[in-house]
């Protein structure tokens, strides 16, 4: 079956600004133009199509995503596969987020005090579940089950102004990369100073002691590591290799 550029937009909930945009990028081509300039979509456009949204859905870049799709041994019932597990590791996140909604519901409908340890539980459990699913392995085996079981520890013992300050700076951390990525600024004007110092209290706040060879070789991973380029390019790529230069040139 053939589908017009409105057919598939409705079919998939996509924007046809955003297929156009697709198009013009190379990630989503149409099987077709016709003379009158109209695109048309074949089956294995729209396959290729909900490929994109299953890996838009877990936050890859749309640069990743053509370049894994583009892959001439890219394996569409393996990514699926993975994307499953991805997703069932999501649903487990919100399935803890609802259950902490729901106690803090109860709690306002008794007009019962709910301590901020509760609170904050689920928020905090997910950050170390996600910590041991993507680099547990490597860390374990880098620095030992006891060092690793502690830093989760600290995590799950944060206060409540201790986290929320935690989850900030990564957020104000990501804007500000963003913002000196996207202005072109140059990691050793003051920008990167400041990422670099904002970053040094988002990797003590949990009570690790300073130490500058540590914080340049976490930096370097940055950009050694594509799970870390990942997450910090997820929104604008150039991100991870900003702050590893920053990092590089300010810690101190």
């Amino acid at each position: 079956m053939e589908y017009s550029i409105q057919e598939l937009s409705k079919l998939s909930g996509v924007t046809t600004r955003t297929l156009r945009w697709y198009d013009q990028i190379g990630l989503l081509k149409p099987s077709r133009v016709a003379e009158s300039g109209y695109r048309y979509y074949g089956k294995r456009e729209v396959d290729r199509l909900q490929d994109i949204l299953y890996y838009r859905a877990l936050g890859v870049e749309l640069a990743r995503i053509r370049e894994c799709l583009d892959n001439p041994s890219f394996d569409r019932l393996a990514a699926l596969k993975g994307h499953l597990t991805a997703l069932e590791a999501e649903r487990q996140k919100l399935e803890g987020l609802i259950h902490s909604l729901k106690i803090t519901i109860r709690a306002e409908e008794r007009n019962e005090i709910m301590n901020d340890q509760e609170k904050f539980e689920a928020f905090k459990k997910h950050a170390v579940e996600k910590h041991e699913k993507y680099y547990g392995k490597e860390s374990r085996e880098k620095y030992g089950d006891a060092q690793v079981d502690k830093m989760q520890n600290t995590v799950m013992n944060l206060t409540k102004e201790q986290y929320q300050e935690w989850t900030e700076l990564g957020q104000r951390i990501q804007g500000l990369l963003e913002t000196a990525v996207t202005s072109q600024a140059d990691p050793k004007e003051e920008i990167g100073k400041e990422i670099t110092t904002l970053h040094k209290r988002w990797l003590t706040l949990t009570g690790n002691s300073y130490d500058v060879r540590k914080h340049k070789g976490i930096a370097e991973l940055y950009v050694a590591d594509e799970r870390f380029t990942e997450y910090y390019d997820r929104s604008i790529s150039g991100c991870a290799q900003f702050l590893r230069d920053a990092v590089v040139c300010w810690a101190e």
